[in-house]
């Protein structure tokens, strides 16, 4: 059986209990730490959930928010349903299948 895996990036929720409310505030403690984004980068990192991180900014915000990167990323996973495929349950084709085609059109001048 398949498993179904996603996540949910809960930076801004970890960022809100800390009494960080606006991604350029992390700009600053993110260049402490070594690590150079530009606020809109950073817009983008908070605002939305990236598919890409490097672990240098994940350690980094780690230790601005003095968390773990299991609170900043929250896993699911399921059991996924089991696809179906087509085996011989196939409908029988009409007995008759020249009645089914189209036929060429014949135009005749007005009268």
């Amino acid at each position: 059986m398949k498993r179904k895996v996603g996540y949910t990036w809960r930076l801004r929720e970890v960022m809100a209990q800390h009494r960080i409310f606006t991604a350029t505030e992390l700009v600053p403690l993110l260049r402490e730490r070594g690590i150079d984004l530009s606020a809109s980068q950073v817009h983008r990192m908070a605002s939305g959930t990236p598919e890409r991180l490097s672990l240098q900014v994940l350690s980094a915000l780690c230790d601005i928010l003095s968390c773990t990167p299991a609170d900043l990323v929250a896993t699911t996973a399921e059991n996924a349903g089991v696809r179906k495929t087509a085996t011989g349950d196939l409908p029988t084709p009409p007995e008759n299948i020249a009645k089914l085609r189209p036929r060429a059109a014949r135009i005749l001048p007005d009268a």
